[in-house]
């Protein structure tokens, strides 16, 4: 039985760089109360990534300050709690999450914790490829960021639906 719900599809945002925080010109994507997440949460939310091939996962929060990676892609699964999250930057989006939503974002986008509840609790992960930078907003990080940020790959799969997911068909639509 999928842990996935039937005719979950993602809302899709693209984020503008800011001047500081580069972005990426690929959209952010997020599914909401997509994972069924009634038994063993973080154990359902690790299968589900690894099994389409997102790994080198971790559990924990968000940090609460802006920061994001320029080399890597990434994907959070909410698996407990709710929290408000600042995407894309200071101009970004401000988005509530909850246990059962994913956020999968492109290299380059901001992130930052604003206010979460006391069970908040994420499983993150990433497509195959070099291992996570943290990198926090400043013009040379910045500079640095646009140079490395086209060369990360489009992954093969989406973390949530696999090779047919609409994180390919979105990423891989010529936006590049």
């Amino acid at each position: 039985m999928s842990v996935v719900k039937a005719g979950a599809e993602p809302i899709a945002i693209v984020f503008e760089d800011d001047g500081l925080v580069p972005n990426n010109p690929l959209p952010f994507l997020v599914y909401k109360a997509a994972v069924d997440i009634s038994s063993r949460p973080e154990e359902t939310i690790e299968r589900l990534f690894g099994g389409n091939g997102w790994g080198a996962m971790w559990r924990n929060g968000v940090y609460d300050f802006l920061h994001y990676h320029a080399t890597v892609h990434e994907v959070l699964g909410v698996s407990r709690g709710s929290a408000r999250v600042q995407f894309g930057g200071e101009r970004g989006r401000a988005l509530d999450i909850s246990a059962g939503d994913v956020a999968i974002l492109p290299a380059g986008t901001g992130h930052q914790l604003i206010a979460a509840s006391d069970d908040f609790c994420v499983v993150g992960a990433y497509p195959p490829g070099p291992p996570m930078d943290l990198v926090r907003p400043t013009p040379e990080a910045h500079a640095k960021a646009l140079k490395t940020i086209p060369l990360v790959a489009v992954p093969r799969t989406d973390p949530v639906m696999g090779a047919n997911g609409p994180l390919v068909r979105l990423w891989t639509a010529g936006v590049r």
